[in-house]
């Protein structure tokens, strides 16, 4: 598996101006961004939409400032996945760059919502950290930041919803534990710092579960205050 999605990814990061094989007539593939990212899709899917494995996210959509804050993120290590580390190693800003538009610009149907195993109070809580928060533990809500509607904010807090539960499960674990990290001051560290293995269950099912939004677009850039302090975010 591991073979494969590095196989997959260094087709959709590295230009296809070459022919393979030689003293052969192959076919040149198209020189176009679409046939270069048309590889992702063993990961992403055709469009960024998302496939059925649990770890690999839905890119469609989200700011183009997030996703290529992750792209550098994983080419300078802040991120870790050792094939996105190794393959992204020496690519060039304008690359990704271009990439992470190519994907925001994107908009397929968000997949059918799907609940988790877990109990009516768990799901309670869930919504209760999402849209509220909990002020006796200093927990800002999710659509403090992601907006209402949990689809992100321009140019880089991304949408919530059309990803798995194990997915931001094990997001909110790296952010938590320091395994994933951003542009200081790391917000979402202090965030998921403050939140307990069943909290971070109750969000990441109540997510999963929710279904995806009538309009897909981010809020527009600073229409949200923020509660907190976010490096990566430009006040």
């Amino acid at each position: 598996m591991l073979r494969r999605t590095a196989v997959a990814i260094v087709l959709c990061v590295f230009p296809w101006g070459f022919v393979f094989g030689q003293g052969t007539s192959a076919e040149r593939a198209p020189d176009t961004l679409q046939a270069r990212v048309l590889a992702c899709a063993a990961c992403h899917g055709k469009e960024g939409e998302g496939t059925d494995n649990d770890y690999f996210p839905r890119l469609a959509g989200k700011p183009a400032g997030y996703l290529y804050n992750q792209l550098t993120a994983f080419r300078d290590g802040r991120r870790q996945y050792p094939p996105m580390n190794y393959l992204l190693a020496y690519l060039p800003d304008a690359y990704l760059k271009t990439i992470a538009d190519y994907f925001a610009r994107q908009r397929p149907p968000y997949p059918p919502a799907s609940t988790p195993a877990v109990s009516p109070q768990l799901l309670r809580r869930g919504q209760q950290l999402v849209k509220e928060g909990d002020r006796t533990r200093n927990i800002p809500a999710c659509a403090a930041c992601h907006g209402a509607a949990l689809t992100g904010m321009d140019p880089a807090i991304p949408g919530l919803l059309g990803l798995h539960a194990q997915y931001i499960s094990a997001q909110l674990g790296a952010w938590r534990y320091g395994t994933r990290s951003s542009i200081a001051p790391d917000c979402m560290h202090d965030v998921a710092s403050r939140l307990g293995n069943d909290d971070i269950t109750a969000v990441a099912a109540w997510l999963a579960a929710s279904p995806g939004p009538a309009n897909p677009a981010p809020a527009p850039a600073r229409s949200l205050k923020l509660p907190i302090a976010c490096g990566s975010e430009p006040q």
